[in-house]
This record gives C-alpha cells, structure tokens and sequence, in this order.
C-alpha cells in the first residue's frame, strides 16, 4: 500500500481490510498453484484460510472458553514493541542479531556522602527511567550502601540503593541500574521491591513527558547521545567500552525492538504447557530427528506467558467489550448484544446501551488462530462431536520446518489437549531448512 502511495490511517480499517483480501486471495492461491505444480495429491476442495468465517468462529469461541476458565487475562505487562509497526510481539517473533556497541559506565553520586556507584549500562537513555540500583546482597563491597539513596543525574530524582540476588557481581560493576518500565528483569525487581514504573517513551520510541523538558519528542537513540553527553559534561561519565551484543529485532519490520509498559492480553501458560510436554516425554507424539524433543522441553521449562493481542487490523478481532475507563471495566462475549447484558451486570448499571460500549481493536496473534488448526478444519471447535472431527482427529504425521516447533507444534499440541483433551497427531516430521542469501 505505501508504493502506492495509501496511508493505512487515513483509509480506516474497513477499507485496509478490503485491500488485505485481495492480497490473499492473490498470494495464497500462488501457492496453492504451486503445490498443486509439485504434485501435492490434497483434496482441494477443503481447502481453509484461519479467516474463513467458521474458523474466525471458532477462534473467538476458543478466546471467549480460555477467559471464562481465568486462563486469558488482560494486564500491564513488559512486552516486545515494534515502535514502526506500532504493535506488541512475542518473543518468537523477536530476531536477536549480533550487534558492534558500546557498554557505558556513569556514576550516580550517593546522597548526603562524597561516594559515587558506577553502573553500567547499553542504553543510556533509559537511565532518565531509573528507580532505584540493586547490587548483590552477598557482594561486601556494597554492603555499607544498601538503603541509602542516589541522585540520579540530569534529572535529579532520589532513587534507593537495595540488594537483590538477581544481581550478578562479576558483571560489570556489580551495581546495576533498575527501569521497570524497560526491561522484562528491571520490572520483576521493581515489583519485589515496590519501586516507581516510570515509562519514558511514547509508542514510537520518542520520549514522553515523564523525561525533562528539553529530552521530550527526542528519538531514542538521539535522547542516546543527548545523555552520554549530558553525563560527560559533568563528570559522570567514568569510561565507554566496546561491547557485542544480542540486539533484537522485529521479525516484522527489522526494527529494533523496545522492551514497553504496556496493557495486553495474556494467555496463561504454565498449566497448558504440562500436559504437553509429558505427551511428547512420554512418546504420545514423537518428533523425527528426536533430538528436537531437547529443545521443545527447553522452551516449555522455561515458558512465560503468551501475549497475544496485537495492534494490527488484519486478524479475529478481540471479543472484549469496554464499559468504563478502568483495567477491569471490560466484558467478554460472542455479541455486543450479549456484552451489554453482561456490562450491565458487571458495572451496576442497567441504563447502559449499546452505545456505550467499545470493542477492543486489537487482533488476536496469527498463531492464536493457527493453534486450532487440526481441530478448526474439520469444524472439531464448534461442532465438537461431528463425524469429519471423530474420523480425522487425531491425525497421524505433521511435517513442518524447525523453525516453527514453537509458534505452531508446542501450541497445536497444548491446544488439542485443552480443548478435546486429546493429542492432535502422532508423529513430527522436521525436515531441513535451505537459507540462502535472500
């Protein structure tokens, strides 16, 4: 649309959506023609698109269950943000690449003492950010510290030296800057030790109101330079060392992403996640070469929760219907009809109309509507005892690349057992995947 010169914001979302489908409907019979070309013997006439009205059903049904069971919830959570797409990422959609930076050390002047404790940092910039400095509770170095307080440079804060065992005392200086707002770790601190959140940035990653004066509306990597400079000219500014880092990026539009404050849908996973690994441990479903099963258990040890609401138009959009201003003023439901009587319910006041209600604009992640897939094909969600779900489901091989094991096999498996308590196929099939330069 942009080599054709459309903004996307000026034509709304009724009309983007027009365009959207006929980008598919061009795109997605491409290679439907060419699996037909390499002789893939389907039975075409069933072909399905996770849009098809059925399966957009389906999907908001699936959404609609998860919330009623408390396994969806809606909070303010660090997420991954594309400040260019404008919208939130899992962390599978996240490229980390190998990135040439440097690792700043400033020196944050202890109150009411000649001392200074140095931290070091790669984005300087989120210091105007900072709440408090943690250090190790085991390190002496710093032990005469804890519960004092810093000024923090440039704007002047007073922010509390506290000990947290997360700290590692052999990284850099042993002090470590703490921004809730900004870093998924920051923010867990934050909340063990009741620290302000101070978000600094406005989605498009310019800083916000909450910076000094002369920082707002500045780009991230310009407030960067603004800060380093500021810390130089005075004196604050102990040393600068080359440093390689994982940067991530956004799988979307390459940009790199910020870690961001912001309100989202969650699914919980921690309870999804059992089941399906004891099935794939347990041989229910076997992945060729096995040795993908190491990787799975890896993630799934390690799971957080999903974020799956994304600020993009093309999508099932989120069945949440909002009465009132606050976190919690939202009903969930099928129809706007059927969230008004719950909205009147959930707020008191049975003088509500339609009127009064907004829908969420959010869209649910594609993998969302793509974990349903074993299931969604043969109508398993709506219809769950129909002949087409009993006969196919469980299926008996899935071949897929490596590259998906997480987005795609690990959910359809926690769904199939959710949802028909029931493994969705037998045997994984991963075979190679050929990259080249483009």
């Amino acid at each position: 649309l942009k080599d054709q010169g459309v903004d996307k914001r000026e034509i709304g979302r009724d009309e983007f959506l027009k365009y959207a489908w006929q980008w598919k409907d061009k795109y997605g019979g491409t290679i439907l023609k060419q699996l037909k070309k390499m002789g893939a013997s389907c039975d075409w006439s069933r072909t399905t698109f996770t849009m098809d009205d059925d399966y957009s059903h389906a999907v908001l049904t699936v959404f609609i269950q998860l919330y009623n069971e408390g396994l969806i919830y809606r909070g303010e959570r660090i997420i991954n943000w594309d400040p260019v797409g404008l919208t939130a990422l899992s962390d599978e959609e996240v490229i980390h690449k190998e990135s040439n930076g440097s690792l700043w050390h400033f020196k944050y002047p202890v109150k009411d003492s000649d001392e200074f404790i140095i931290v070091a940092t790669t984005r300087p910039e989120t210091m105007l950010g900072d709440t408090g400095v943690a250090v190790n509770p085991k390190d002496e170095r710093y032990a005469h510290l804890v519960g004092k307080k810093v000024l923090l440079p440039i704007v002047n804060r007073e922010i509390p030296i506290f000990a947290d065992d997360y700290v590692d005392m052999e990284f850099g200086t042993g002090c470590v800057k703490v921004t809730p707002a900004h870093d998924p770790n920051d923010f867990m601190m934050g909340e063990r030790h009741n620290l302000d959140v101070i978000n600094i940035m406005h989605p498009n990653a310019s800083l916000n109101e909450n910076t000094p004066e002369d920082y707002c509306g500045l780009d991230r990597y310009e407030a960067r330079k603004k800060v380093v400079a500021s810390f130089e000219s005075l004196g604050l500014l102990e040393k600068i060392e080359d440093y390689v880092n994982k940067v991530g990026h956004s799988e979307r539009t390459d940009a790199v992403v910020e870690p961001y404050m912001s309100k989202q849908w969650f699914v919980k996973m921690e309870e999804l996640a059992k089941p399906a690994m004891k099935a794939v441990n347990d041989g229910q479903v076997k992945f060729h070469p096995e040795r993908w099963t190491k990787t799975y258990n890896h993630w799934l040890e390690n799971i957080k929760d999903w974020c799956i609401s994304r600020q993009l138009w093309w999508g099932q959009q989120i069945p949440a219907y909002f009465f009132g201003a606050g976190i919690n003023d939202f009903v969930v439901a099928e129809t706007v009809e059927e969230a008004l009587e719950l909205a009147k319910t959930a707020s008191g006041n049975n003088d509500l109309t339609v009127a009064d209600l907004r829908q969420e604009t959010d869209v649910v992640d594609t993998w969302f509507s793509s974990w349903l897939w074993p299931m969604s094909v043969f109508n398993g969600v709506l219809e769950p005892d129909n002949e087409e779900i009993n006969y196919y489901y469980p299926t008996n091989v899935v071949v897929t690349g490596q590259d998906i094991i997480f987005f795609w096999i690990a959910r359809m498996i926690m769904g199939g057992l959710e949802i028909r308590d029931e493994i969705p196929f037998k045997d994984v099939y991963f075979t190679g995947l050929v990259r080249d330069a483009k």
